[in-house]
C-alpha cells in the first residue's frame, strides 16, 4: 500500500504533474470568483493588512531579538564561508 510520500502512488493531486494541478487549481480559482466566494486585495488592503501583522510581531521585543541574532549568526557564518572559499585553491 502506497503512502502519502510514496512518489510511485499514482493516486491524489499530489501525483499528477504539475502542469495538471495548475490547471485544476486554476479552476478552482474562478469558480470561487464567479460564485463571489473570493476575495482580491487592492494594494491598500494589503498595505494596511501587512503593517497590522508587522506591528502585532514587533510587540514581543524577545521574539524581534532573537530573529535579529539569528540573521546576524547567518550572516557571519556565509562570511565565513565565502572567506574559506576563497583562499581555497581551486580544484
Amino acid at each position: 500500500m502506497a503512502t502519502e510520500h510514496d512518489s510511485s502512488s499514482t493516486r491524489g493531486f499530489a501525483s499528477m504533474d504539475i502542469a495538471r494541478q495548475r490547471e485544476i487549481a486554476s479552476k478552482g480559482g474562478k469558480a470561487a470568483h464567479a460564485q463571489g466566494r473570493a476575495h482580491e486585495f487592492t494594494s491598500d488592503e494589503a498595505r494596511n493588512a501587512g503593517r497590522k501583522g508587522g506591528e502585532a510581531v514587533s510587540r514581543d521585543r524577545a521574539h524581534m531579538a532573537a530573529i535579529g541574532r539569528a540573521g546576524g549568526q547567518a550572516r557571519g557564518r556565509n562570511r565565513a564561508r565565502r572567506l574559506q572559499q576563497a583562499q581555497s585553491p581551486a580544484e
